[in-house]
């Protein structure tokens, strides 16, 4: 390479170092790039303002769930209140403690079906289209158990198809000797087992007592019968009554009266005693088994064998503690060995009936008629007890006297329900005679024999109820404006010791209602707990993303 060639490289080797020196101080002149902080700021504001209101949402539906099991809130927007519990159920839940599991053998979507079937069935019928809104019923059961939460025990409610799920039904029937049928509702604690039949639940929804052919009113009548159940269920020493329906196999009723103890029977199941039925001539009445006789409407004598019977199971050995209700068959006016039994306790039933000068109008089906019944008044508010609504009246309708028998026995005779002082007697035996004289006459007394033990006192008790169509079946259920049901089982209960369950009272059904039903309330759960919090969350990140690339 010549020197000329070598001088050439060189200058182009300085220009270039030259060059480079010059761009690595532009390079330092030059301000670096510095990080949009501000849009950090503002993006990570954004974020914890979405994250806080996401936690906060969350937190408010956990804490509304836990109130909700504690203090459940009242949300039913029905005009009637259908899908809530009175006042008395509410608080024998909230007093509830025992674990209660209710079956319902069928899905949730019978119930809707049943509504379509039987308002298509009405309205066949009667030419009347009205609501039969069984939806009511799964509604209810969610709140039996939402409300036993705030108490000791628990209701759990689940819903199985039977033909799918048979193994169900023979769990059951471990404890339950009857037949378990798709659509029944069973309750069970423990060994003890109660069923709601299909029937009976169909039977929750119907016409009021109130009701003409132009004028339909429904009623729901489920919740005094899914609460009875549920207090029956949980009473794990229930009283045990002998109903006496037969006597050497042959039927001790006519058939008016035979309506009358089916009743009381009925009664007395719904209000949590186990009745059994039973041959008063072939049937031991042990004090072992049974607490309770219940001799109701006989239009037959028994033997002084029989007597006997009675006798020996009040007196239970010298330790009483036992008890029996009688009441008299109204056209049965010659039955002398009952006669002497019950004299025997110091009561005496008269050959004649109670009429009053202020007589009100009820409809008794036992008389196939709408009759007039006497007003009775509580005589002794101590065994009456407290009642809901002691401003409803008390009927007893064909009323026989009682009389109380001066006789120097050990019998202690306490006077309950009586009539008003503007009563008089018509003769049962001498057609058209009326007494002149008006008084008050005894309609339910309560005799009492005891025994004593050091400082403890125990006793046996005969109640007799002088009118048998006092506990017709049309006035026992009619609690919404009679107070047969309320004053009855309290005094019963009374009796045996029994604590009472409220009389629930029917509950009519606005024909135009603003109704949630149980997919109402699922969709508000979603869209209030998963939609809205979901929605929020969009939102923030649609903000987030838009603040981030402004």
């Amino acid at each position: 390479m010549s020197k000329k060639d070598k001088e050439i490289i060189g200058k182009a080797v300085e220009s270039s170092e030259e060059n480079q020196a010059e761009l690595s101080e532009i390079k330092e002149k030059k301000p670096k790039k510095t990080r949009n902080t501000k849009k950090l700021k503002y993006g990570s504001a954004s974020l914890v303002v979405v994250v806080l209101v996401i936690a906060i949402v969350i937190v408010f539906n956990l804490m509304s769930g836990m109130l909700m099991k504690r203090y459940p809130l009242k949300l039913d927007l029905t005009s009637d209140n259908r899908y809530e519990l009175s006042e008395e159920s509410i608080e024998l839940m909230k007093n509830l403690d025992k674990d209660i599991e209710i079956t319902v053998t069928s899905t949730q979507d019978l119930f809707t079906a049943m509504s379509t079937q039987y308002e298509q069935m009405f309205y066949q019928y009667y030419g009347a289209i009205v609501e039969m809104p069984f939806e009511i019923i799964p509604g209810i059961l969610e709140k039996y158990s939402v409300y036993a939460e705030a108490g000791s025990g628990s209701i759990t409610v689940k819903y199985v198809d039977i033909n799918k799920n048979p193994d169900v039904v023979t769990r059951l029937n471990k404890n339950y000797s009857g037949e378990i049928t798709e659509g029944s509702i069973v309750l069970s604690c423990g060994d003890r087992v109660k069923v709601i039949d299909s029937t009976e639940v169909a039977s929750m929804i119907i016409p009021s007592q109130n009701s003409t052919q132009t004028n339909i009113e429904m009623t729901f009548a489920g919740e005094s019968a899914l609460t009875s159940a549920i207090v029956s269920v949980a009473d794990q020493n229930p009283v045990k009554a002998a109903f006496i329906t037969t006597s050497g196999g042959n039927s001790i009723f006519d058939t008016t009266h035979q309506q009358i103890a089916s009743s009381l029977e009925a009664f007395l199941d719904k209000n949590g005693y186990e009745c059994t039925e039973i041959d008063a001539q072939n049937d031991e009445i042990s004090p072992e088994e049974y607490d309770l006789i219940v001799l109701a409407c006989p239009n037959v004598d028994f033997t002084d064998g029989i007597i006997s019977k009675f006798s020996d199971f009040l007196y239970n050995g010298g330790k009483y503690q036992k008890n029996m209700i009688y009441i008299p068959n109204y056209y049965a006016t010659n039955l002398p060995n009952i006669t002497a039994f019950l004299e025997d306790w110091k009561i005496s039933i008269e050959q004649s009936e109670i009429y009053d000068e202020n007589m009100a109008q009820v409809s008794v089906k036992a008389l196939n008629a709408v009759g007039y019944a006497p007003i009775i008044e509580v005589s002794d508010a101590e065994t009456v007890g407290s009642l809901a609504n002691d401003s409803l009246p008390l009927v007893a309708p064909a009323a026989r006297p009682i009389t109380v028998l001066s006789k120097n026995n050990d019998s202690i005779v306490t006077e309950i329900l009586k009539s008003s002082p503007t009563s008089y007697l018509s003769s049962l035996e001498n057609e058209g005679e009326v007494s002149s004289e008006k008084a008050a006459y005894n309609v339910v007394v309560k005799s009492r024999r005891e025994t004593a033990e050091q400082l403890d006192v125990y006793g046996s008790e005969l109640l007799v109820i002088g009118s048998p169509f006092m506990l017709d079946d049309s006035l026992l259920s009619n609690s919404n404006s009679i107070n047969n049901s309320n004053v009855i089982s309290n005094i019963i209960n009374d009796m045996t010791g029994k604590e009472g369950s409220a009389a629930i009272p029917e509950k009519y059904l606005a024909q135009s209602n603003l109704t949630l039903t149980q997919t109402s309330a699922r969709v508000t759960q979603v869209i209030t707990i998963i939609v809205i919090p979901l929605l929020i969350a969009i939102i923030g990140a649609v903000i987030l993303l838009w603040r981030k690339n402004k």
